[in-house]
């Protein structure tokens, strides 16, 4: 059975950090790009960013560039988000995704989610 749980999220004052963590079993986890999405009441699932199987190469939405990093540690197949300076609008839920491919930006194309966890900006 594949599982991806993503943890780390909770309530911040705007411009605070959080640091979201998503632990993946059931796959060869190297194998896969991994991706994070979040989603907000009212609106459809939007692309945060994504790194390589290797992790040697990260993309990110233009709205979190500079404030938001991805990593992964393929030996304890995890992938995280540490988000810094977070604003009101970072508020929703943060879901991780793999892909076992390079569309790294639509959500459509990922074969396996996690169920999400919810994150809170407050100003």
């Amino acid at each position: 059975q594949v599982q991806l749980v993503e943890s780390g999220g909770g309530l911040v004052q705007a411009g605070g950090s959080l640091r979201l963590s998503c632990a993946a079993s059931g796959l060869t986890f190297s194998s896969y790009s991994m991706g994070w999405f979040r989603q907000a009441p009212g609106k459809e699932r939007e692309f945060v960013g994504a790194i390589s199987w290797s992790g040697g190469t990260t993309y990110y939405a233009n709205s979190v560039k500079g404030r938001f990093t991805i990593s992964r540690v393929n030996a304890k197949n995890t992938v995280y988000l540490q988000m810094n300076t977070l604003k009101p609008e970072d508020t929703a839920v943060y879901y991780c995704g793999a892909q076992f491919g390079d569309d790294y930006d639509a959500a459509s194309l990922y074969d396996y989610w996690g169920w999400g966890t919810q994150v809170t900006v407050s100003s």
